[in-house]
């Protein structure tokens, strides 16, 4: 028995609504194209004139730890050697493996025993890390760094 025109409309503006509706109802999945992580670091610095350095971290990134290592360079006044711990973020990660790579920084720093460091580095995937905390020991910088992460 073939259907009525204008009852196969209703049931198709039906089914319409039904499926409009369901879809408002599903809660969107959130977009992960550019996260953000978050970052501890450890570092030991030292140096006179040329400074070096080298620490280990965790970035959380995604609800999932990564452990990290971290070296680096700098150029400039560099005199003394100290110890810190640094948190801060991770932004425009599109992928844990952009993490790695080789960052820049233009940057100085003093500490007399204790003291708070500051630092803002970029890679060649766009990755930005700012991190900050306290660091004990003697230094006075000023320099071009160059920092190097590897997930481990």
């Amino acid at each position: 028995m073939p259907q009525n025109p204008e009852r196969r409309a209703r049931t198709f503006r039906l089914i319409a609504v039904l499926s409009l509706a369901l879809g408002l109802a599903v809660p969107a999945t959130p977009s992960f194209a550019q996260a953000a992580g978050q970052v501890h670091v450890k570092i030991v610095k030292a140096g006179l004139l040329l400074g070096g350095g080298a620490g280990r971290g965790m970035l959380t990134y995604r609800g999932k730890t990564y452990p990290f290592r971290m070296t680096g360079l700098s150029f400039g006044i560099t005199a003394g050697a100290t110890v810190g711990r640094l948190d801060g973020w991770a932004s425009d990660i599109r992928d844990v493996g952009d993490f790695a790579g080789t960052y820049s920084s233009v940057g100085g720093g003093f500490a007399l025993v204790g003291g708070v460091n500051g630092v803002h580095l970029r890679n060649e995937k766009g990755v930005t890390i700012v991190l900050q905390g306290p660091k004990a020991g003697l230094e006075l910088a000023a320099n071009i760094s160059q920092v190097t992460i590897s997930l481990r």
